[in-house]
């Protein structure tokens, strides 16, 4: 667990600017790797010293931990990043707090990147990545091109890669391997036959499925290792594995189109502190420095405003306008309702 915690002499001066004195920190639990890292760079640190407000940091960020914490009556959690489709659950479960929106201001937010429960901190995108050196750079003839050419493994033969503990962006791109029109996805996802029409498209790949990944950091290292030569995941992970010399590409292309965002649990210790935190952390120059970490986008209008990120890295974000039409945009309301169900299905057929 990482702590960030501020000197005494800069607590001084935090209090003397804010006028405010916080007892407690605020626990603000993310995922790992390159994503916390970018967060903590970006969003976490500063927030903490601008603000006064002492976080302590800890990965392992869940959903599922977060309803067994309500659940126990043992909340220790204040803020949880989490993807929308998983917080859209939660929040069904009855899982997690209501955000004040009279203290965290979302007036300068993109429409749909926030709910009542859950307020957006970037943009990003599923997508399937491979190896360049076997199967060519993206947009060049022959490289991959849609969710078909992933599960084709005739046309594209090599190993996959597949998620292995959740189910979220795991179903739409079987349905669109199989021929479902994106904006008919979701229609067909919310029937029993439709989920089993996904599952069975998986299933079919399984036996090329040669690592099923369980975090973003694992992602980018399957990447860098040439474990396998496709695989699905997020746009930045593969962006910072390329990096770090991973010879991997991606596309936009049927991609979905997602965002994370904040959660409270319910009955959250520090329920008070927690909100004001996150009112300072959705401030736009906070999300303008995300870019020059990982490349997901602001949800926060004002932050393109900001930034002094280049235009060609700003033109490689999930979220700018000539790459949203290319993608389908995730489903909070279809998550919400048959998120438990579809989870069922996709585990089962993970243990056969």
């Amino acid at each position: 667990m990482m702590r960030i915690k501020q000197l005494a002499m800069g607590s001084a001066m935090a209090l003397a600017i804010t006028g405010t004195a916080y007892a407690d920190p605020v626990t603000v639990v993310s995922w790992g790797g390159s994503y916390g890292e970018a967060q903590d760079k970006a969003l976490f640190t500063d927030a903490s010293k601008n603000s006064g407000i002492e976080i302590v940091r800890e990965s392992g960020a869940s959903m599922s931990k977060t309803c067994l914490q309500v659940e126990s009556g043992s909340v220790t959690w204040d803020l949880v990043v989490t993807g929308s489709g998983g917080a859209a659950a939660a929040a069904a479960k009855g899982c997690l707090e209501k955000i004040d929106y009279g203290v965290v201001d979302v007036s300068d937010f993109y429409d749909n990147l926030y709910t009542d429960y859950c307020v957006g901190s970037d943009v990003f995108a599923t997508v399937m990545s491979w190896n360049t050196d076997k199967y060519g750079e993206p947009g060049s003839d022959g490289a991959p091109k849609s969710w078909a050419d992933f599960f084709d493994v005739k046309k594209f033969p090599g190993t996959r890669a597949y998620r292995a503990n959740n189910v979220d962006g795991a179903l739409e791109p079987a349905l669109m391997a199989d021929g479902v029109p994106a904006d008919k996805v979701y229609e067909v996802l919310s029937t029993k036959e439709g989920k089993e029409r996904a599952i069975n498209k998986i299933r079919e790949l399984k036996p090329h499925i040669a690592v099923f990944w369980g975090s973003g950091a694992q992602q980018a290292q399957l990447m860098k290792d040439a474990e396998v030569d496709m695989t699905t995941g997020w746009n930045g992970r593969f962006d910072n594995a390329k990096k770090d010399g991973a010879k991997v590409g991606y596309t936009f292309n049927q991609a979905l189109l997602d965002y994370d965002c904040f959660a409270m649990p319910k009955g959250a210790p520090n329920k008070d502190t927690a909100m004001k935190f996150l009112a300072e952390i959705s401030k736009p120059q906070y999300q303008a420095n995300l870019p020059f970490h990982i490349t997901y986008g602001p949800t926060n209008k004002k932050a393109y405003e900001l930034t002094t990120a280049p235009k060609e890295l700003i033109e490689a974000l999930p979220s700018h306008p000539n790459n949203v039409p290319k993608m389908l945009p995730v489903s909070l309301a279809w998550y919400a309702e048959h998120r438990a169900e579809a989870l069922e299905m996709y585990m089962e057929l993970l243990s056969e």
